[in-house]
């Protein structure tokens, strides 16, 4: 089960159900995946609705990663996620929300 307390976040991935989280490895991993930008600038992106799918894919990587996945980047190319893009773009913001509420707050 997801626990929205400790930051996580659920997402049914080909038929399983996996845990996301960002933890502070999976952060690092996604800012050095990110270049130049960083987390504020990806933060402030999905806050105005202005996020590419590609910062919706780094996110998604980044919290499986962060909850234990082992995965890349090219094996969610071909997956099935419940839900659909759309599904997708709802996780990875709500793991930015989470990661960085207070608690109680996300």
């Amino acid at each position: 089960m997801a626990n929205p307390y400790a930051g996580e976040v659920a997402l049914w991935l080909d038929g399983k159900r996996h845990v996301l989280r960002l933890t502070l490895g999976a952060l690092a991993e996604l800012e050095a995946g990110m270049g130049a930008d960083t987390l504020v600038a990806l933060v402030e992106r999905f806050d105005g609705g202005q996020f590419s799918s590609r910062d919706v894919l780094a996110l998604i990587v980044a919290g499986l990663r962060g909850g234990g996945w082992r995965g890349t980047a090219d094996d969610l190319l071909t997956a099935d996620i419940r839900g659909g893009a759309v599904e997708a773009a709802k996780v990875a913001a709500m793991l930015l929300a989470r990661a960085f509420a207070l608690p109680g707050q996300g």
